[in-house]
């Protein structure tokens, strides 16, 4: 059954057009993450990667969820996250801002057009300031990786050549990622950029493993134990919803009316996905990066406050960490999930085709009690996705006074989730790709 639906998508000129594509500008971004910045010194990297320090840590996912152009210091050392990270910024401010809230609700698509237009402008500063940080974050550990980096006298053209460099690269992943989801698979084109980095990561932290001889088997074996569980939580968390009964009213035909249907309303318990880990890691990693503009400086509580954000959100081996990492993941995974279900309004939607959920009026207290329901059924969904979250953080927070492959396992952990679950919202848009197309058949075995 799977051979023949792959079969199937195979030989649909159209679905087999867009696998290419995607294949080919993954192959072309991989390619790109390979161009070096000029003028980095690429050993002192490798020194301050092998480090055990927390910018050391910190830059070791950094490298591992950018696919090895950290350890390069690639045009693409800072993937697509400032995007992310300008996508979070514009989302929380939409219900801050009246004027933001009244163009979303208003027209919808064009409020997503507006919002989408002005994430690329915030993207940009946001590139720039995190090239600068994470320069910074390198140069903390005493090692200068580029000789000439600073924004005074002979140095001022030098660094904005590299600012400039490295935000194009950024740009320029985006920019990819979007190709894929309009030309290639659809709606998947930053997470499959991603998944590649991530990817092309892994063997590499396996490897670690494999190389600490004193805790070798133990650790691949941790290591299969923890894709497991995390292949079924994220299964079990994206396949499970709550199906709210709904009655259709009857159609009429000639002189009969026909008896009103019951149907159902699917709320997900999982609706956001795999975006809260994304927006959970990209956002922590801010504050490591911000704290950088002030560990010089010359007051002291300033500088005492800064290398306390440093150890806090660049040691992924501090608790203090891994309890805000899962929290942010619950947090996102509320935040987001109202954010879709606002946008869909379905108290409206359903008052306009003359359905109606039995003991419920129609319009807005349908809306109300849909997100009543939809917030009970987020919690237990949203906990177990936070808890997958930091499980692999425990796991290598073990293996620390045992091992130095705990970086690996800190560094599994972090992509391990975001992988299978980009991998599964692939398979299930193929999926749906090919029922529209005709193919009734499941594409996967669940």
């Amino acid at each position: 059954m799977k051979g023949t639906a792959l079969k199937r998508l195979w030989t649909a000129v159209d679905l087999r057009n867009r696998l290419l594509i995607t294949v080919g500008l993954l192959v072309l971004y991989r390619l790109a993450a390979h161009v070096p910045v000029p003028g980095v010194d690429r050993a002192a990297i490798a020194q301050i990667l092998q480090s055990s320090t927390g910018a050391g840590n910190l830059l070791s996912l950094f490298d591992l969820l950018s696919g090895g152009t950290v350890s390069r210091f690639s045009v693409l050392a800072m993937g697509v996250y400032p995007y992310i990270t300008a996508q979070i910024i514009l989302q929380l401010m939409v219900p801050i801002i009246p004027a933001f809230k009244q163009r979303m609700e208003e027209d919808p698509r064009e409020g997503k057009q507006f919002m989408e237009r002005w994430t690329y402008y915030l993207a940009i500063p946001m590139a720039s300031l995190n090239a600068i940080g994470q320069i910074r974050l390198f140069q903390s550990s005493g090692l200068p990786i580029i000789p000439h980096f600073g924004f005074s006298g002979e140095n001022l053209l030098p660094t904005i050549t590299t600012l400039i460099t490295m935000t194009g690269g950024t740009m320029f992943a985006i920019w990819l990622g979007e190709l894929i989801s309009e030309y290639g698979i659809r709606n998947q084109g930053l997470s499959l950029i991603i998944f590649s980095g991530i990817v092309s990561g892994l063997p590499r932290s396996v490897g670690q493993l494999w190389s600490d001889e004193q805790t070798r088997y133990a650790g691949l074996a941790l290591f299969i134990a923890l894709v497991a569980i995390t292949v079924f939580a994220i299964v079990v968390v994206t396949q499970g919803r709550r199906n709210v009964p709904v009655m259709y009213p009857g159609r009429r035909i000639g002189r009969r009316q026909s008896m009103p249907v019951r149907g159902s309303l699917p709320l997900l318990v999982n609706m956001a996905g795999m975006i809260p880990i994304i927006f959970a890691s990209a956002i922590l990693s801010f504050p490591a990066i911000l704290a950088q503009f002030f560990t010089q400086s010359q007051t002291q509580w300033v500088r005492s406050a800064a290398l306390g954000m440093q150890d806090l959100f660049a040691n992924q081996q501090n608790p203090g960490y891994i309890t805000i990492y899962f929290f942010m993941v619950v947090l996102f995974a509320f935040f987001y999930t109202d954010v879709l279900f606002q946008q869909q309004n379905y108290g409206e939607n359903l008052k306009r085709v003359g359905a109606q959920v039995p003991g419920v009026t129609q319009g807005a207290p349908t809306q109300r009690y849909l997100n009543k329901v939809l917030r009970r059924i987020t919690l237990p969904g949203a906990t177990l996705l936070g808890t997958v979250a930091v499980l692999p953080l425990l796991i290598g927070l073990m293996f620390v006074s045992v091992t130095s492959g705990s970086n690996a396992f800190f560094a599994i952990g972090s992509g391990l989730l975001i992988v299978v679950g980009v991998v599964k919202e692939t398979f299930f848009g193929l999926e749906t790709e090919l029922k529209l197309r005709g193919y009734d058949e499941s594409l996967l075995v669940r």
